[in-house]
């Protein structure tokens, strides 16, 4: 009985010096959380704005437009910076991770955003990218030096 104890203990501590990478359903799904999170946000970033002026905004202005893309980037900024997860990120047990292995910063989180926006703007391919490559990155963690892991569970 130890011995199957100890060979579970060497497997766990095989698994957290190299987790495994994130696998796109994992992937999709924990964007799934976020995008319903993000909608919430945003409605009360849009509110914000127009409940105080009492009148509707224009469609296509262009400073409300930038207003809320920025609202949605400080959202997955702020996450990835503080802990490298999202909430949807933390309800699959997903962590985003720079090959040098510190935070990412500011400006990697907006390329990130931008590349991850260009991926999901082309037909959904770079995200399909990570069914070939080995680490199972996507564009925008090439694009940044970044991965997702998965982080293993904890044992009760």
């Amino acid at each position: 009985m130890s011995e199957e104890v100890s060979s579970r203990v060497a497997a766990r501590a095989a698994q957290a010096a190299d987790p495994p990478p994130c696998r796109l359903l994992r992937r999709l799904a924990s964007m799934i959380y976020d995008a319903l999170l993000v909608i919430a946000l945003l409605m009360v970033a849009a509110a914000i704005v127009v409940v105080p002026t009492g009148s509707g905004i224009e469609a296509g202005t262009l400073w409300f437009q930038t207003y809320l893309l920025v609202v949605w980037w400080a959202y997955f900024a702020v996450c990835w910076r503080m802990g490298g997860q999202t909430v949807g990120m933390r309800a699959w047990r997903v962590q985003l991770v720079t090959e040098g292995g510190e935070r990412i910063g500011w400006a990697n989180s907006a390329l990130r955003f931008l590349v991850a926006g260009v991926s999901a703007a082309a037909a959904g391919l770079g995200f399909l990218w990570s069914l070939f490559d080995p680490q199972r990155r996507a564009w925008h963690d090439l694009a940044t030096a970044t991965r997702l892991i998965v982080i293993p569970k904890e044992e009760k």
